[in-house]
């Protein structure tokens, strides 16, 4: 019996030591999440100040508590503003998945898109930019006046970095984001075809494959980051028949119209600029003929009522 009880006594004492090691979460002003959010989304103090509605010196004091809580610098000088560090980030995520998840569930924390002066970040790749991004604009700005839309329309090798970190909040496009912590559903599918000029002497249908890439093509740069042209100029042989590479597909549409170069485009683009640049538009004889346009979004962002909010605005406008 003795022999139980001393065990006991150590058990309970190590146990306490183990206890004392752990930080303990009631000790953590949880406040201070909220100035990291703010902070990590704002990178400047000033302007994250502006958002919490707090001064600015409060804010620099609760960052300077924040890197001793984590034992780390945070946040570093970089020009105006500050940068994160590699920290940061890391934490950046699972903080703000937790916020929301609290947020979520305090009274009155429904999302209202009348009253609301959020700001959402999306990037609508190109070409789809030329017919998505002002059925967006003037389908929020019908609903939800006060809210703003910023714009991209190219991605590039941080894009999902700033999907991770809700630097961009949703991208459309044909590139599908295939790591298990994005979600990624298709919208519509997109017919591909052939462009040339109404004056070129040699194309008519019906094509062969064969027929394509014996032309000289005008395509989007291939060195552009997920170029839109790349998927049909993957060897050597077919990037042979490259002629121009353009910025933008409709730069590409118009040294068509003036040439007897030839363009893969998908069709509502080409209809669209058809009568003005006298283009003809053949079936393209390709196994790459249609491309898919979806909607991407990380995981952690999913829970935010407004993001949801956004998220069902995006499908209904742009589902075809």
């Amino acid at each position: 019996m003795t022999v139980e009880l001393k065990v006991s006594k150590n058990n309970i004492k190590q146990s306490q030591i183990t206890d004392g090691m752990k930080p303990q979460l009631r000790t953590v002003d949880l406040n201070l999440l909220t100035v990291f959010d703010a902070v990590m989304q704002e990178q400047n103090i000033t302007r994250a100040a502006h958002s919490l509605g707090m001064s600015q010196p409060a804010v620099s004091n609760a960052v300077s508590r924040l890197k001793a809580m984590f034992n780390d610098e945070l946040f570093v000088r970089y020009g105006r503003g500050i940068q994160p560090t590699a920290r940061a980030y890391q934490l950046f995520g699972s903080i703000r998945q937790a916020l929301q998840l609290v947020q979520n569930e305090l009274p009155g924390s429904g999302f209202e898109p009348l009253s609301s002066e959020r700001v959402f970040h999306l990037c609508v790749c190109s070409p789809l930019d030329n017919y998505l991004t002002s059925m967006i604009y003037n389908k929020v700005e019908e609903i939800a006046p006060n809210i703003q839309l910023v714009f991209k329309s190219s991605l590039n090798q941080n894009t999902e970095h700033q999907l991770r970190y809700q630097e961009t909040e949703f991208v459309l496009g044909y590139e599908e984001f295939r790591r298990p912590e994005f979600s990624c559903i298709s919208l519509f599918k997109d017919e591909m075809v052939l462009v040339v000029s109404k004056k070129h002497p040699r194309m008519n249908s019906p094509l062969r494959e064969a027929d394509v890439y014996s032309e000289q093509h005008a395509v989007v740069s291939l060195d552009r980051y997920a170029s839109f042209s790349l998927p049909w100029y993957d060897t050597v042989d077919k990037q042979a028949c490259v002629a121009y590479q353009g910025m933008a597909m409709v730069s590409v549409l118009n040294i068509v119209s003036q040439t007897q170069l030839v363009a893969i485009a998908p069709r509502w683009l080409a209809e669209e600029f058809s009568e003005q640049l006298d283009l003809q538009i053949l079936p393209l004889p390709l196994k790459l003929n249609s491309r898919t346009c979806y909607l991407s979004w990380h995981e952690a962002a999913g829970r935010d009522k407004g993001h949801q909010w956004m998220e069902e605005l995006l499908i209904r406008v742009c589902h075809r």
